[in-house]
């Protein structure tokens, strides 16, 4: 049987192996996907987890439950040999280990780029993953809890602060959804006020939502200062040294809360440990049938798509324009890329990537969104629901699909679930201290607030 290696079960990695189950016989090919993850995170769905609209084990999708046929290993790949058909794959328990193929399909994704801004690293969470979603709502449930029972000052006001940095669609979705959280948690909150809150969103260029024309990022820039929010444009975040967040226009405050959406970098496997092909940007080199290489120079035996993937976007008027590596493009790549490589193994000749977008769509929050197909624009609770209406249609299978749609007519009925269960990431705290109080802020030197 051929071997058939997936790199990476995102989108284009988990579609891949879905759809190659239906279109090879049983026999055909052996088909192996790694992935640290055992789960596809249908990141749409993120925002919705900062908000407590979608449970977070809903935005996530087995790999085991779904590729029956498919061997799972769980493991980062630390390096692509080609030459040799080899991968080097790190499990999380054991030393390495190499898996041989006859045919390798990359489909790493992205990683969160990094900054070398002093504290963030020590400070700020990023929103690629489904527990760093749970990590943000849980640490703006848990700053309430601690703020109520504080009086006015410094400290009050810091937990009462949320810094986003990058204004693109993770940025602002995140963003509008744990803001309108906030606004909401203030009817339970009765020691708080709707003044104190302080949510910043911060971004390097002249504009936020790069992906709509100027005129709706502007709607939306307007939408956010009038909840409240401030949006910093052409600003730049230069310093976050214990929460102490300085820009680069001279503003300063502390925030307890930094979410770091600021653009995405090559998958490090991709830009430094493969002998593909790559372009100027650390992305592999994809003709417009998803093999790597070019028409002159074909790589045999390698495809790829998705984030890392240079694939030529073939509906756009301009030579050399890549497709944008976002989730509608790798979706489609990924089923694309099952139906090609079962073309070739059956001796048929593969298909070019063609799509035509559907339209640019975005959650700001309970009951807000927008809507951009070309000059048609819809903002509001009409662009909400079609939001909410598109991404439970494409979150893949069924069970998914009604577990959230029960979810979201729970909270319709009873309102958002509010608990926080920040202590998971401490479960040992109470076994060890056997129920004796933990001083973490000091010395306490005031009574509680009546």
């Amino acid at each position: 049987m051929k071997k058939i290696l997936i790199v990476g079960g995102g989108y284009a990695g988990f579609y891949a192996a879905w759809r190659l189950e239906r279109k090879l016989r049983r026999g055909e090919a052996e088909v192996t996907i790694v992935d640290p993850r055992p789960y596809m995170t249908y990141q749409p769905f993120l925002p919705e987890v900062l908000a407590g609209s979608v449970e977070a084990r809903h935005a996530a999708v087995s790999l085991r439950r779904h590729l029956r046929r498919t061997h799972v290993v769980a493991g980062t790949v630390t390096a692509i040999d080609h030459t040799h058909h080899v991968v080097t794959v790190q499990p999380a328990d054991g030393g390495m280990v190499e898996l041989d193929y006859d045919m390798i399909v990359v489909t790493a994704g992205a990683v969160t780029r990094k900054s070398p801004v002093p504290g963030v690293a020590d400070q700020a969470i990023g929103l690629k993953h489904v527990e760093e979603a749970v990590a943000v709502r849980d640490r703006l449930l848990t700053a309430f809890d601690r703020a109520a029972a504080l009086p006015p000052g410094p400290l009050r006001t810091k937990l009462l602060t949320v810094t986003f940095v990058g204004g693109g669609f993770s940025g602002v979705e995140g963003f509008g959804e744990l803001l309108s959280l906030a606004t909401a948690l203030l009817k339970r909150y009765p020691e708080l006020t709707r003044d104190e809150l302080r949510f910043h969103l911060v971004e390097a260029t002249g504009r936020i939502l790069p992906e709509v024309t100027d005129r709706p990022g502007r709607w939306v820039v307007r939408s956010l200062t009038k909840r409240g929010a401030r949006v910093h444009l052409n600003t730049t975040v230069t310093s976050a040294v214990d929460g102490h967040v300085v820009l680069s226009t001279g503003e300063e405050f502390d925030s307890e809360l930094i979410v770091w959406t600021a653009g995405n970098g090559a998958n490090p496997v991709i830009g430094k440990h493969t002998d593909l092909p790559l372009d100027e940007r650390g992305h592999l080199v994809v003709r417009p049938d998803l093999r790597v290489g070019t028409d002159a120079e074909p790589v045999p035996d390698a495809w790829a798509a998705g984030d890392d993937a240079a694939v030529p976007d073939l509906t756009s008027a301009v030579p050399g324009t890549r497709t944008v590596p976002n989730a509608q493009h790798a979706y489609r790549q990924g089923k694309l890329l099952a139906r090609n490589i079962a073309a070739t193994l059956h001796g048929r000749k593969p298909k070019k990537y063609v799509h035509h977008s559907l339209g640019t769509i975005a959650t700001l929050g309970m009951g807000r969104g927008i809507f951009q197909y070309k000059g048609i624009v819809i903002t509001g609770l009409p662009a909400w629901l079609m939001h909410r209406g598109y991404h439970v249609l494409a979150v893949p299978s069924w069970e998914r699909k009604v577990r959230v749609l029960a979810v979201w007519l729970t909270a319709a009925l009873f309102g958002r679930d509010i608990l926080s269960l920040a202590e998971v990431q401490h479960p040992r705290e109470a076994f060890v201290t056997g129920g004796e109080p933990v001083v973490r802020q000091g010395k306490t030197e005031r009574t509680l607030p009546k």
